[in-house]
């Protein structure tokens, strides 16, 4: 897919140009939407990237076409590396410091998700998107760790907001996003003495994205749009915003939390996500036989 930034952003930014001169940052599903376009602010601002994931020609094609943004960038495309693996990681992150010298952010961002009510959704499909999601993070963190101690670097999840309150079809992804900021949390306690901060940045409904395509029907976007206080759907560009911010030096005292970036959505949004199915489409879909 084309690139979602460009050199035009610079013009309209309220960051300074270079501010992550001589940087890298480590991404897995740095060639989805969100994560894409989190990388691309960071290359325009001066930075060198790895992206990371699983298939080659998707990843590879991804920081060919990132590496164009600004005239010296280094983006290399690292694929056939599963997050669930640590030591596939590792490999990932000795090859980003042997091209590119060094690691100083991470991004991790790789994540699955699909719409299952709990009696349909099996122990394997749960277990899949933990692994992804979940431990995915954890050894990404665990693969960069060496790198991050000796740069003093800042570590960035993407998580949710679906957790903060119970919503249908998406137990799975609950669990793994509110595991991933107990992560982060426990993370950033435990090496902020070493120099490394830990925060979360948690999306809500953004335009143009596989969690609105997918995710919200046709028939309910409307009602779930009244409903964020601020009146739009959230933009690639605002989580951009938020990740340059967390990483830049503005940022140098916050560590342990979650910026979300949802237009306060998710203070109001529940009814939306649980009108149209609540309850009877899920008495009807818990009377079916179980899927284990």
């Amino acid at each position: 897919m084309p690139n979602t930034l460009s050199p035009e952003w610079l013009k309209k930014s309220v960051f300074k140009p270079d501010i992550f001169k001589g940087k890298v940052v480590f991404v897995t599903g740095g060639a989805g939407t969100i994560c894409r376009v989190q990388t691309e602010a960071m290359i325009l601002l001066g930075a060198d990237a790895a992206i990371i994931g699983r298939r080659p020609e998707v990843t590879e094609k991804a920081a060919k076409e990132m590496a164009e943004l600004r005239p010296g960038a280094k983006v290399i495309g690292v694929g056939n590396t599963d997050v669930r693996e640590v030591k596939s990681l590792v490999a990932a992150a000795e090859r980003t410091v042997k091209e590119l010298g060094r690691i100083d952010y991470l991004i991790c961002g790789a994540a699955g998700n699909f719409l299952s009510d709990f009696n349909h959704l099996s122990s394997n499909a749960f277990k899949s998107v933990i692994s992804i999601d979940l431990l995915g993070s954890y050894n990404t963190v665990k693969a960069c760790f060496p790198e991050l101690r000796k740069n003093k670097g800042s570590i960035l999840f993407v998580s949710a907001t679906l957790h903060y309150y119970g919503i249908p079809f998406q137990t799975h992804v609950s669990a793994a996003k509110a595991g991933i900021d107990a992560l982060s949390n426990a993370l950033a306690v435990e090496l902020g003495p070493l120099g490394i901060r830990s925060n979360c940045i948690a999306p809500g409904a953004i335009a143009g994205t596989e969690g609105i395509d997918r995710l919200l029907p046709a028939d309910m976007r409307e009602k779930a749009l009244s409903l964020i206080p601020a009146q739009r759907w959230g933009q690639t560009e605002d989580i951009a915003n938020g990740t340059v911010y967390i990483f830049s030096e503005a940022a140098s005292y916050v560590s342990g939390t979650t910026i979300v970036v949802d237009g306060a959505g998710w203070h109001t949004s529940n009814g939306a996500a649980n009108n149209a199915v609540y309850p009877q489409m899920l008495i009807a879909q818990g009377n079916d036989t179980p899927k284990l």
